[in-house]
């Protein structure tokens, strides 16, 4: 019996060294939202990078993973729209704010859908 299976492919890699965080955070430019604050710098790779930060303001580690899977979520929903309408790449960094975790993924997406549209 087979299966159907929806493929879920990233098409986007993870910031994950702290000289990449470091940049973003000294060099980057900021946009500062109710539900997150997202830094972002142009990179010179073929795929846009994604970074999460949830500090323990958020709550215990059951909320800061909420946090960061939601904005998981609304990124990978929204980046497939932001590479539509430009050629440019970039590296997100997104930190959590208190009230993410009580966010739905789909609010979070309008409020990237709203930045994607400035840049």
């Amino acid at each position: 019996m087979e299966q159907n299976t929806v493929s879920f492919r990233k098409n986007y890699t993870s910031v994950k060294e702290n000289r990449d965080f470091q940049l973003l955070f000294k060099k980057g430019n900021s946009h500062v939202t109710y539900g997150f604050v997202c830094y972002y710098l142009v990179n010179n790779l073929d795929k846009n990078r994604l970074g999460l930060v949830a500090s323990k303001k958020i709550g215990n580690a059951v909320m800061r993973n909420r946090a960061k899977r939601v904005i998981r979520e609304a990124f990978r929903l929204a980046e497939p729209i932001f590479r539509e309408k430009t050629d440019r790449r970039c590296d997100f960094v997104f930190v959590a704010r208190k009230k993410t975790p009580y966010l739905k993924s789909t609010q979070i997406y309008s409020l990237m859908s709203k930045l994607f549209d400035k840049l």
